[in-house]
């Protein structure tokens, strides 16, 4: 067990002393017992040489462990695109040429009255 392991360990081991002190307790302390197991047992998940076997292609995470992995559940469909709208450049296009045939129209209408 390489250092960084046993620091692991260490850290697990103290978090499940924790979940059965708190286990002990009445109260809202008692109701994080569980979340604190489950803590200490993923920490315990992550040693460095656990990972260190999986990039190698272990799966099970101790070298020479073959574990299965549960079978993948069916795929989520994917949501169809939705269209926002119009292109927002040419909104903006059009906006600018309706814009210019507003300021033509009203530039043409002041020279009917001229003062």
């Amino acid at each position: 067990m390489t250092r960084g392991d046993q620091t692991v360990e260490h850290a697990a081991g103290k978090l499940d002393d924790l979940a059965q002190g708190v286990a002990r307790d009445d109260g809202v302390k008692s109701k994080l017992a569980e979340p604190l197991a489950d803590d200490a047992a993923l920490l315990r998940g992550m040693r460095p040489s656990r990972i260190a076997a999986r990039l190698r292609g272990a799966p099970g995470g101790e070298p020479g462990s073959q574990q299965s992995l549960p079978a993948p559940g069916p795929k989520a469909r994917a949501k169809p695109k939705r269209n926002g709208g119009p292109n927002p450049i040419l909104l903006a296009g059009g906006a600018f040429a309706v814009g210019i045939v507003l300021a033509k129209v009203i530039d043409w209408r002041g020279h009917a009255h001229p003062r």
